[in-house]
């Protein structure tokens, strides 16, 4: 049968439950205890090596922002070179072309640029001319 706790049983449960957080506390390890120094040194060690990844990273990333910073400068350079003398040495040419061939005169006509710049993959730049 259920029996609802008088006031003094309840305050005897708070006392004892008091008295087991304070033991908890006064167990708790020093700070000159080895385990607590060797988990501050086993932190310190997990920060160091998370600062060299993020540095290596950043290195990485600085890398990466300044080899494609000189590979748009060699590309920009590459689509700079074709001048506009060849391209209308090139209009010339596909005009002559068409001359020859009527048939395809109706045809659309585009030229497209392959940019071929040190040992890189070439740069394909469509309808260019």
């Amino acid at each position: 049968m259920y029996r609802e706790r008088d006031f003094h049983e309840r305050r005897t449960a708070a006392i004892e439950a008091k008295k087991a957080l304070l033991e908890k506390f006064k167990s708790r390890p020093s700070a000159d205890d080895p385990a607590v120094i060797a988990r501050q040194a086993e932190r310190k060690a997990i920060l160091e090596a998370r600062a060299i990844r993020e540095a290596e990273k950043e290195r990485l990333k600085q890398e990466r922002l300044a080899r494609e910073a000189r590979e748009r400068a060699e590309r920009e350079a590459a689509e700079a070179a074709v001048t506009a003398a060849q391209r209308a040495r090139i209009r010339r040419a596909a005009d002559l072309w068409l001359a020859h061939n009527a048939r395809y005169q109706s045809h659309e006509l585009g030229f497209d640029i392959l940019f071929l710049v040190g040992r890189r993959w070439p740069h394909y730049l469509p309808n260019a001319l």
